[in-house]
């Protein structure tokens, strides 16, 4: 399982504490493995993933599973270039 490429994304929480709301951002990695695709959550086989696409401030994976998506505020461009080579 050689390592190819990562990407951060930001999962938001909504916490209610004290009668006070409060938003906490956590940062991850989306990683780009010869054969998978890690985040924090989930392990998708490259093989069920059939599609990454992005939109201002989304990138998505197109999977067997469904589509997820994943707020982000870098541009994913060299992600899925990479993505889409091992695709070929």
């Amino acid at each position: 399982m050689k390592f190819i490429a990562s990407h951060s994304y930001i999962v938001i929480q909504r916490k209610i504490e004290w009668n006070e709301q409060k938003y906490i951002e956590t940062h991850h990695q989306l990683r780009l493995f010869e054969d998978r695709i890690l985040s924090s959550a989930n392990e998708f086989q490259l093989e069920h993933v059939y599609d990454v696409s992005f939109r201002t401030s989304f990138l998505y994976l197109h999977t067997n599973q469904g589509v997820f998506s994943y707020l982000i505020k870098e541009d994913p461009i060299e992600f899925i270039q990479a993505f889409k080579g091992l695709k070929q």
